[in-house]
């Protein structure tokens, strides 16, 4: 197989949201809150049990009032933010910061890309190789690559919410395939999700799966796409 074109997802892949505790006294500060730390850490573990945050761990249940909304949440930024608030507001919080918690995770500095983002998204630039950015998200993610300055190596931002199709429906990487002008059988996905980034292999791409750890834990998963290029 000649790659020829790149697919990356986003959250766990090119970039890693913030840790929970973070998140939430981002979201305390933001509203002049104090607190210990001990009670946001204990908060934190809950939020991120119910899954609340956005790129975080997926809930291990979801309320029955809750599982349309789940289901969709990456077709619409209104269903996204209904459902994340409402994961959020399952958690008994003594501050009412649930609006604020949502509104953080789409602030760029609640983002840190991969140590190796910036190096293998460049190499690809100079190979000539056109990357896209394909993700199963609610809100346009563009600013979040433009603030830590790697938009300027994604030739193309396929957003599921923009599309209203979602990974691992084959539709989206046809979609991203089209963009980039390179046959699916000369493009490979790299993500960190078997079952929605798999999806592709449908079309033909080949599949880099990456474990989506820690940013500190993960130093060069993304340097196997560039080992694909010979």
């Amino acid at each position: 197989m000649t790659v020829k074109g790149c697919m990356f997802d986003f959250s766990g892949t090119v970039f890693r949201i913030e840790p929970a505790r973070t998140w939430l006294r981002a979201a305390l500060d933001a509203h002049g809150l104090t607190a210990a730390e001990d009670d946001v850490a204990g908060y934190a573990r809950l939020l991120e049990r119910a899954g609340a945050q956005p790129g975080g761990d997926l809930p291990g249940e979801i309320p029955p009032h809750l599982e349309r909304l789940w289901r969709d949440r990456d077709l619409s930024p209104e269903w996204h933010r209904a459902a994340y608030t409402g994961l959020s507001r399952t958690v008994a919080l003594p501050w009412d910061v649930h609006d604020t918690l949502y509104a953080r995770q789409r602030d760029a500095a609640a983002w840190q890309p991969y140590p190796d983002a910036e190096e293998v998204l460049r190499a690809l630039r100079e190979r000539g190789v056109p990357v896209a950015v394909v993700s199963n998200i609610g809100w346009d993610l563009r600013p979040v690559f433009r603030a830590h300055a790697l938009d300027g190596y994604v030739d193309a931002f396929v957003l599921s919410y923009e599309h209203g199709v979602k990974k691992p429906d084959p539709r989206i990487f046809a979609l991203a395939c089209d963009a980039l002008g390179v046959p699916p059988r000369d493009t490979v996905m790299v993500g960190d999700q078997a079952a929605a980034d798999g999806g592709a292999a449908a079309l033909g791409c080949r599949v880099l799966l990456v474990d989506p750890r820690p940013v500190a834990q993960r130093p060069d998963a993304l340097r196997g796409v560039l080992d694909l290029l010979g």
